[in-house]
């Protein structure tokens, strides 16, 4: 007998269950009664009554790989709908991170190396810091991984360009309005805690994995949470008395925004748009496993072909890169605190 079957015969639901006699359900009952034994599972190992566990007591209780399945079939009846929609909006992006990589890659390392050490001159006015651009990206070009290092570059800049386009409005949309952070919180709270893998489960049944906008569009949903979060919380840090003082001042609410808010939490956002690249170099790495270019698909050609060289240098110019860009985002953190009043 199945461990639930007394469930159903004291409820009188043994028809509904199509099987009068109770019958043999699982390979353990049916060795019980060949060999005469009892297949009566103690209580200490008694199964919790999952799905699987009610099924084997009574077979008009799905199996779990039902539920999956059913998932599964409803998400491709639905696929074609949705693709409708989703392919025109989301086909910018493919533009934009074709392009850059285009970009990237065609102009020579001789004007692409000090266009990067201008930016984090502009950025953080260092020479150290300056010097450590240049020497990390002559170091990976160096080991002739300065294509790869390029294409890692170019997604970052596309994909954390984009999360702060959207981001930081929606931060300032959760921040004027209680009804829309509490809207906004469960669903940040999902993608952040989300497994990274999970976001390119659905995305490979709409996209061909040909087309960049499926690694965009993963590593985006990953990256976007923290500049949303501390551009909310920035805004509503920000001092109460400057803003009566605000008011006093006739100031309206589009002039309190630009004028007083955003400037004086501009810190944490830009503490979230460096956490946003972060995450950003995070996800690239794994989105090498949907035909997403750079340093990723080194450390994946690694892993498959057990070429512990080429993991291990791969990994370690991850790793520079990371160290820049999150130097250069302080840098620029820093200097907006040298100019913050008080």
């Amino acid at each position: 007998m199945a461990t639930y079957d007394f469930l159903f015969d004291s409820l009188g639901l043994r028809g509904w269950c199509g099987d009068d006699q109770g019958g043999l359900s699982s390979m353990a009952d049916l060795l019980g009664e060949t060999s005469g034994q009892d297949a009566d599972i103690s209580a200490w190992d008694t199964p919790f009554p999952s799905l699987d566990a009610l099924h084997d007591a009574c077979s008009a209780i799905p199996q779990s790989r039902a539920l999956t399945l059913g998932l599964e079939r409803g998400f491709l009846d639905i696929k074609d709908s949705l693709k409708v929609v989703v392919d025109p909006l989301t086909q910018p992006l493919s533009w934009a991170l074709n392009d850059a990589l285009w970009v990237m890659q065609a102009v020579p390392w001789w004007i692409m190396i000090p266009v990067l050490m201008l930016i984090a001159w502009v950025v953080g006015r260092s020479i150290k810091l300056v010097g450590l651009v240049a020497a990390v990206f002559c170091l990976l070009a160096f080991v002739d991984y300065y294509d790869y290092t390029m294409q890692t570059l170019a997604i970052i800049f596309v994909c954390a360009f984009i999360c702060v386009l959207f981001g930081v409005p929606i931060g300032i949309a959760m921040s004027r309005s209680d009804r829309v952070q509490r809207t906004m919180i469960p669903i940040l709270d999902m993608l952040q805690t989300l497994p990274p893998f999970v976001y390119l489960i659905p995305l490979i049944f709409l996209f061909s994995v040909t087309e960049p906008k499926l690694y965009g569009i993963a590593i985006i949903l990953y990256a976007i949470v923290p500049v949303v979060r501390l551009t909310d919380l920035g805004i509503r840090l920000v001092d109460k008395d400057v803003i009566e003082a605000a008011d006093a001042y006739g100031m309206t609410k589009r002039q309190k925004l630009f004028g007083v808010q955003i400037p004086l939490a501009l810190p944490n956002i830009m503490a979230g748009v460096n956490q946003t690249i972060m995450m950003s170099l995070a996800m690239v790495v794994i989105a090498s496993l949907v035909s997403a270019p750079g340093l990723g698909v080194l450390v994946l050609r690694g892993i498959r072909n057990l070429e512990l060289g080429v993991g291990l240098l791969s990994g370690l110019g991850i790793v520079l890169l990371a160290v820049i860009l999150d130097r250069v985002t302080k840098a620029a953190l820093e200097r907006i605190n040298s100019q913050q009043p008080g």
